[in-house]
């Protein structure tokens, strides 16, 4: 099963998409506007995938 709520985007604030794939346990973020993404786990928060142009890692 697949929710959809339509959010602001966190990295340019345009409209963006927010998918919770319950089966996979899996929250997709995605802007169409800046090409954002961000896959976490639903159960334990940890990031599967990301890509944020514009945000960039600590080291």
């Amino acid at each position: 099963m697949q929710l959809l709520h339509k959010i602001h985007c966190p990295n340019c604030g345009s409209k963006a998409e927010r998918h919770y794939i319950t089966d996979r346990q899996l929250t997709r973020t995605q802007c169409s506007h800046c090409d954002y993404l961000m896959i976490n786990c639903t159960r334990t928060g940890r990031v599967v995938e990301a890509y944020a142009p514009g945000i960039y890692a600590r080291r």
